[in-house]
């Protein structure tokens, strides 16, 4: 296991609320195929990879070895999240090219459901009522399903939020969507589809622009973290969206973002380097103020 101590350089890192210790890196799951998803639920860890054969791995959260693997017949090659649930003590897989979600039941049976969703789902997010959320690249929606695959909400965002990769509601019932296409952005948005606000624009690789925004988490404060994939960093987003600080760790491509608050603890799988790099002994994303 490679464990190296994460140098905090004061105006341009995520800072971490921690009298007790810096945040440390640990590269915990090794390299292989692109990492399309990641997620934690108790103990375990469940990573989800491009040409996965139908497989999830799942890893030991304390170890980091794999102890198995879930097998979920049907699953396309292109699954791009992994979502846990711990109330309904299940996993969501999103099946791009097959428009579809699958539910494995972590009872102990491992029993498979899949529904249809609208084409090209990308990300996942489960909200406070336990619901799950889909974003669609190939329609430009957020819907929300109950565990079961009944829809709730069937949100058509505006046109200029072409290819939504995450979406994430927040307590107000808004929701922040992280998109490409002409625009780069992460862009809270109302129940209506509109964007209320937004934090990037144009494809660049300068502070107050993205390119490939991906992967989002965030914090009980409302402070967002999101993976700027193809710039191979993350950015730490005020909860107004008006400002952004850069992380100092080394990734390669990171694209899906999982956080375990209960263990301070911050999944990114990466797609390029086809790896899991973890951040331990975080308690938020508050920007670095100087």
């Amino acid at each position: 296991m490679l464990r190296r101590q994460v140098k905090i350089i004061q105006n341009n890192v995520v800072c971490v609320d921690s009298s007790s210790s810096s945040p440390t890196v640990i590269h915990a799951i090794p390299e292989g195929d692109e990492v399309g998803g990641v997620t934690s639920l108790g103990d375990d860890v469940f990573v989800v990879r491009v040409n996965s054969q139908q497989k999830i791995e799942v890893y030991d959260a304390k170890t980091f070895t794999l102890q198995r693997h879930i097998k979920v017949r049907g699953l396309g090659i292109d699954c791009w999240s992994l979502v846990a649930c711990p109330y309904n003590n299940c996993l969501y897989a999103s099946d791009w090219h097959n428009n579809s979600v699958h539910r494995v039941d972590l009872s102990g049976s491992n029993a498979v459901m899949k529904w249809s969703v609208a084409r090209w789902p990308a990300g996942l997010s489960v909200n406070s009522e336990h619901n799950l959320l889909v974003a669609s690249e190939g329609e430009r929606k957020v819907q929300v399903f109950t565990t079961h695959g009944t829809l709730l909400q069937n949100i058509q965002l505006q046109a200029d939020i072409e290819e939504p990769r995450h979406a994430v509601q927040l307590p107000t019932g808004q929701f922040l969507v992280s998109h490409g296409g002409s625009l780069h952005r992460v862009c809270l948005v109302g129940v209506d589809g509109a964007v209320v606000r937004s934090y990037g624009g144009l494809e660049g690789s300068d502070l107050s622009h993205m390119n490939g925004p991906a992967g989002l988490a965030v914090d009980r404060e409302g402070r967002v973290v999101v993976a700027d994939s193809d710039n191979n960093r993350l950015l730490a987003i005020d909860k107004s969206l008006s400002s952004a600080r850069v992380s100092v760790f080394e990734l390669d491509g990171p694209y899906s973002l999982w956080y375990d608050q209960s263990r301070r603890r911050l999944y990114i799988g990466e797609w390029d380097g086809g790896r899991v790099t973890v951040i331990d002994n975080l308690k938020d994303f508050s920007p670095s103020t100087g």
